[in-house]
C-alpha cells in the first residue's frame, strides 16, 4: 500500500491545485523539482535548495548506481542521509540516460545492455535491477525503467518501445518496495495518439499511485508535444498525480498545467546559471555581458532570495569573469527561485481563472 496521499483541492478545466503527501513532506501540486542527478543540487547546500521553497528534488538512479554504488547510499542511511535534504525525493530509473549518456550495445525485452559513460565497463540494467536499486536508494517516489525513444521515430520502434515498457512496468510492479515509498509507470508512444492512448489505459489498469509522461520534448515540433500532452493526460486518472518528466521552459510548465500535469522537473534554472543566465520577471538576463560590470541593482528588483538581497550584477559579473564558482551558486539560488514563484503564480492564475492570460505574458518573455 503506497504511503503516497494525493488529493485535489481546486480544478478548472484541467488544471488543479493538489496536494501531495509523502514520508517526507507535504506540498501542493503543480510542483517544480529541481534537479539533483547526483546526490546534489551543482553548486548548491541543501539549505540553499530549501530556502527557494523547494519541498523534492528529483536525483537519478543510474548515475547512483554507477557511483557510489546504492549500497553505499543504503550504508549511510538511504539518500535523504547521505545527501542531507530533509523533503521528498523521486528517483528517476535510469531510461534516459540509458539512452542518452550509455553506449548502447543492446536492449531486450529482459534488459537493456550498454556500456558506462565513466569507465566504459559493460553493464546489465533490467527493470528489476532499477527498482532494487532505488529501493536502496529510498527515494519517496521512484520510477519503473521504460524504454525511451527520441525523435524521429517510426510508428513501429514507437510501438515496440512502448511495448516493452509496459512488459517492464507490469514486472516493476510485482516487485516488494519499502513501505514509504511510491512506484510511478511512465507513459511512453511518441508522438502517436494511439500508442499514448494504450499505453495510457493499460497502465492506468495496474493501478500505480502515480503517472509520468515519458519521451517528450525530445526534438519533436512544439505543437505535437503540446497535442499529445492534453491528449494522453484524458486517458490517465484523475485521482492520481501526473508527471512530465524533464520538462521546463515557462511556457512549457504553463502548458502542462492548463494539460492537468501536477508535476515537472528540468536541469534548465541550474544548467542555465552556469552559464550566467537569469531568469527573471522582466526577461531573461545574461549576466556575463559587459554591460553589468557597473550596475550594482540585484539581479531582480523585488525578489526576495538570498542572492538578491545580498549581492549586485556587477558582483556577479565580476565573479563570471574571474571565473569564482559562487557564481554559479548565486544565479542557481536566483534561477531556482524564479522558477518555484512561477510555480505559485501559475496556481494562484488556476484559481483566479488567469492561467491563459500568464501564458501570453510569460511566452513574450521567454518565445517557445
Amino acid at each position: 500500500m503506497s504511503q503516497l496521499q494525493y488529493k485535489v483541492l481546486f480544478q478548472s478545466g484541467n488544471s488543479r491545485i493538489g496536494e501531495l503527501e509523502t514520508a517526507h513532506g507535504r506540498f501542493e501540486t503543480p510542483v517544480f523539482m529541481p534537479v539533483g542527478t547526483q546526490a546534489t543540487v551543482k553548486s548548491l547546500m541543501p539549505d540553499h535548495v530549501r530556502d527557494t521553497g523547494s519541498k523534492i528534488l528529483l536525483c537519478n538512479a543510474y548515475h547512483l548506481f554507477l557511483r557510489p554504488g546504492p549500497d553505499i547510499v543504503k550504508a549511510a542511511g538511504g539518500l535523504h542521509k547521505f545527501m542531507n535534504w530533509p523533503g521528498a525525493i523521486l528517483t528517476d530509473s535510469g531510461g534516459f540516460q540509458i539512452m542518452s549518456l550509455g553506449h548502447m550495445v543492446s536492449i531486450s525485452d529482459e534488459e537493456a545492455v550498454f556500456r558506462s559513460h565513466i569507465d566504459g565497463s559493460l553493464i546489465k540494467f533490467s527493470p528489476e535491477e532499477s527498482i532494487q536499486v532505488q529501493v536502496a536508494l529510498g527515494a519517496d517516489i521512484i520510477m519503473c525503467l521504460d524504454h525511451l525513444t527520441g525523435w524521429p521515430m517510426s510508428f513501429d520502434a514507437a510501438k515496440e518501445a512502448m511495448h516493452r515498457t509496459l512488459l517492464w512496468a507490469r514486472r516493476s510492479r510485482q516487485l516488494e518496495i519499502s513501505p514509504h515509498q511510491s512506484l510511478f509507470g511512465i507513459v511512453q508512444g511518441s508522438i502517436y495518439p494511439q500508442l499514448r492512448k494504450q499505453c495510457a489505459l493499460e497502465l492506468a489498469a495496474m493501478d500505480f499511485p502515480g503517472y509520468a509522461l515519458g519521451g517528450l520534448s525530445v526534438g519533436e515540433r512544439k505543437k505535437e508535444f503540446y497535442d499529445i500532452m492534453h491528449y494522453t493526460c484524458e486517458f490517465l486518472p484523475a485521482d492520481k498525480p501526473r508527471y512530465l518528466m524533464g520538462v521546463g521552459h515557462p511556457v512549457d510548465l504553463i502548458e502542462g498545467v492548463m494539460a492537468g500535469v501536477d508535476m515537472f522537473d528540468c536541469v534548465l534554472p541550474t544548467r542555465n546559471a552556469r552559464h550566467g543566465r537569469a531568469f527573471t520577471f522582466d526577461g531573461p538576463l545574461n549576466l556575463k555581458n559587459a554591460r553589468f560590470a557597473a550596475e550594482f541593482a540585484p539581479i531582480e528588483e523585488g525578489c526576495d532570495c538570498k542572492a538578491c538581497q545580498g549581492f549586485s550584477r556587477a558582483y556577479i559579473r565580476h565573479l563570471f569573469s574571474a571565473k569564482e564558482s559562487l557564481a554559479w551558486t548565486l544565479v542557481s539560488i536566483h534561477n531556482i527561485w524564479f522558477f518555484q514563484r512561477l510555480m505559485d503564480r501559475i496556481r494562484q492564475c488556476v484559481i483566479d481563472g488567469t492561467l491563459e492570460r500568464l501564458r501570453e505574458q510569460i511566452e513574450a518573455l521567454y518565445p517557445i
